[in-house]
């Protein structure tokens, strides 16, 4: 069992894109799936809502702490993966989900500004680790919509390894993926095989790969 979070400081960086797409991948591995979306926003439950997709008899809400606690560790007692997502300008609520956390996935986008507000995610990530007096959470970063034809997001993934935290496969900005969430699908089972879905089913691996060291 493991229970990954996916938290950053900034809105638009990927974070219930990522946390959806994850759950798709982590379910056709054969493991068995929770999604808790604790943005208040409900993204990830909006997007679970457009269809009939394996979203949507997944992912479940939390708007409090207390609530968020609650459903992970039930949720942990009864899944192989527990996916959080986290909202970007409510860090008590995120700090809370990484208190739960094995694995505290980090998405940066390729923007400069995108890199301010990720440190400061890290900065709580390692905050909770300190309180926990623990190795965990494991702390990983993901390029997030990178434009591969941009001198910004072709550098983006070196400008991560200098944070000093291992850095995971990146995942482009393509149309597919927003093409998915219309539909209430993931890009698993609305783009099968396409450039998108390889980028989540090589970055799920990398996940699972640290999921299973825990």
């Amino acid at each position: 069992m493991a229970v990954i979070v996916v938290a950053g400081r900034k809105g638009g960086i990927g974070k219930s894109t990522i946390a959806g797409n994850l759950a798709a991948e982590f379910e056709a591995m054969g493991r068995t799936v929770s999604a808790i979306d604790a943005d208040p926003q409900h993204s990830l439950a909006a997007w679970a809502e457009q269809g009939e997709g394996m979203l949507s008899h997944c992912v479940d809400k939390a708007g409090t702490a207390e609530e968020l606690k609650t459903k992970v560790r039930a949720a942990a007692k009864s899944v192989d993966v527990v996916l959080v997502d986290t909202p970007p300008g409510i860090p008590d609520l995120a700090y809370q989900a990484m208190l739960l956390a094995d694995l505290v996935l980090l998405p940066c986008g390729p923007s400069p500004l995108d890199l301010f507000p990720m440190k400061e995610a890290m900065a709580l990530a390692l905050k909770a680790r300190t309180q926990r007096r623990a190795k965990k959470p494991r702390i990983r970063l993901v390029p997030s919509k990178v434009l591969r034809n941009t001198n910004l997001g072709r550098g983006l993934t070196s400008s991560l390894e200098k944070m000093g935290k291992k850095v995971l496969p990146e995942i482009g900005q393509r149309i597919a993926v927003a093409e998915a969430v219309m539909t209430g699908l993931t890009v698993r089972e609305y783009a099968p095989g396409s450039a998108a879905h390889v980028e989540f089913e090589e970055l799920a691996k990398a996940v699972d790969k640290i999921a299973r060291r825990e």
